[in-house]
């Protein structure tokens, strides 16, 4: 009997998103792939963030995810500064290892769901941002809508960006 349909799901949404063919268009892989790398630290207009600004935020709260999941609570709250650094500090870092950090990051996420059944999602741990106990149901579902938020905020800047070019 398979005791982890839900984590298994979960996964293969992960993984579609990430770089497969899902049912919206296209995934992450699709839209940096073949992204021209001087656009990715400018901002198409004064109040969206550059590319390079949302892989970020998603590596961020995809530690903190991790954190959650490997200790039972977090760390971070939603005005971290290292929430959405600048494109001046991510520059630092350079495009190789930001997109790095964020795969990094998905594959250990998805190595941790691999080793849990489905009893897992209902288990708690303290959310410091929302500050109150959650089921992980709550914080991978969470992390999966994230994704997909940030995923289509991409397609809209990079258009923008181009359009600029």
């Amino acid at each position: 009997m398979n005791r982890k349909p839900i984590i298994e799901y979960i996964i293969q949404q992960l993984k579609e998103i990430r770089a497969g063919k899902p049912w919206m268009g296209n995934s992450f892989a699709d839209k940096l792939n073949d992204l021209d790398e001087t656009l990715v630290f400018q901002r198409p207009l004064e109040n969206l963030h550059s590319v390079a600004e949302i892989i970020s935020h998603l590596t961020f709260w995809r530690r903190e995810a991790l954190l959650k999941i490997k200790t039972g609570q977090g760390s971070k709250t939603d005005d971290d500064p290292e929430n959405w650094l600048s494109n001046d500090i991510l520059q630092l870092k350079g495009w190789d290892h930001i997109k790095k950090e964020y795969d990094d990051t998905l594959s250990e996420l998805i190595a941790l769901l691999e080793d849990k059944e489905d009893v897992f999602l209902s288990q708690t741990y303290y959310d410091t941002d929302f500050k109150g106990d959650y089921p992980y149901s709550f914080l991978v579902n969470g992390m999966l809508h994230h994704d997909v938020y940030h995923l289509g905020q991409l397609g809209i800047v990079i258009k923008l960006l181009e359009k600029k070019k």
